[in-house]
């Protein structure tokens, strides 16, 4: 399972929820069983009284969550070459449910988000009413290398970032630092890695039943006061109207061409960038166009239900299996795509990842944001 869950003793008979995943070697990736077992605990301690905050983290010094497990996904597809894997239909909707339901969460739910916060992971540090950062944070949507697309919610949380920083992130996977984090409001709160310790030994002195708002405020300010000598210096704000200039153009083969052709530029981020997109899948990158598209008009829930059925279209075409096994599983970093000229990438097949794979009802029809 990879999850441990602990319940420890706070002030007046309260109690602390802590859920740690716990696959430090695969920089604790998301398992469908990780998946379900947040899904049962999450929900008992929201329903349970005496639990009065929750807070998610995960183990070892590399990463919160690098993602999804990707690599079990693509094998799935490779079995079933042309379909949709019953492992994708299943884990899809469970990580999707998970992360509504954390969004809409009734208590206090702090994530932090330490190391790599990569795909699944930075979908899991959004849905947190409380995103904490520290300075190890790396956090990207780095999807254009493996056939896939920023999915989790990102579709409305990157739609969401000035200018065209969105798509900038999309179709680059740049990482991003805590203070870019926490300039583009995917971060609430800036601790030091060393600083969890205290945090939970504070939230276990709050008084949870007398303005714990309040209280629950004062001690991330007083930690947060301790930490903000570190903060690393902004990398993503500084380049903004550059970058809003660059991607400022009618489709995608534009913006493919006008990013990839700073692979020698003199700024290392945008030619680290460039380098990425020119390796990266070009069907994925027109995915991140069109998602851009259609994301602002919808709610959470409605992204999360187009994001289904990108991410069961992407298991039945080849480009997924074909990207992991390139960059995670032969690691040889040739990903042979079946469409490898951007311009050539058929409209229709862009359009085929938004249909529906399934009859009837939309899978996750319940999801509700009102």
């Amino acid at each position: 399972m990879n999850v441990t869950f602990e319940e420890r003793p706070a002030c007046h008979g309260q109690r602390l929820g802590i859920a740690t995943l716990n696959a430090e070697k695969s920089l604790n990736a998301l398992s469908l069983s990780m998946l379900e077992a947040l899904e049962q605990r999450l929900q008992a301690w929201q329903d349970d009284a005496g639990i009065a905050c929750v807070v998610l983290r995960g183990s070892g010094d590399k990463a919160f969550c690098a993602g999804g497990d990707v690599r079990q996904l693509a094998e799935a597809s490779r079995a079933h070459p042309g379909e949709v894997p019953p492992l994708a239909r299943r884990f899809f909707a469970d990580e999707y449910r998970l992360l509504h339901r954390l969004h809409h969460y009734r208590k206090p739910l702090l994530c932090w988000g330490h190391g790599y916060v990569m795909g699944g992971g930075l979908g899991l540090l959004q849905s947190a009413g409380l995103r904490i950062v520290t300075p190890s944070s790396r956090l990207a949507m780095p999807e254009i290398g493996i056939g896939l697309y920023p999915d989790v919610g990102a579709g409305w949380f990157l739609s969401r970032l000035p200018g065209r920083l969105g798509l900038f992130l999309g179709l680059s996977g740049c990482a991003l630092n805590a203070r870019d984090a926490l300039d583009l409001g995917l971060a609430d709160r800036f601790l030091l890695d060393e600083q969890q310790h205290a945090l939970l030994h504070g939230l276990a002195q709050l008084n949870w039943g007398e303005q714990a708002a309040q209280q629950l405020h004062s001690l991330l300010q007083a930690l947060e006061g301790d930490a903000l000598a570190h903060l690393p210096s902004a990398e993503l704000l500084p380049r903004r109207e550059r970058i809003d200039r660059l991607l400022d153009v009618a489709d995608l083969p534009a913006a493919w061409h006008a990013l990839t052709a700073l692979a020698d530029d003199s700024d290392p981020l945008l030619a680290r960038a460039a380098t990425t997109l020119r390796g990266g899948c070009p069907l994925t990158a027109h995915l991140v166009w069109e998602q851009r598209q259609r994301a602002p008009r919808l709610s959470l829930a409605e992204v999360l239900r187009m994001e289904y059925a990108m991410s069961l279209n992407c298991c039945r075409y080849p480009e997924f299996a074909e990207g992991v096994r390139a960059r995670l599983i032969d690691k040889d970093n040739q990903p042979r795509w079946h469409w490898p000229d951007v311009a050539a990438v058929p409209a229709a097949v862009v359009e085929a990842h938004f249909a529906p794979t399934w009859e009837g009802e939309h899978p996750l029809a319940e999801l509700n944001d009102r």
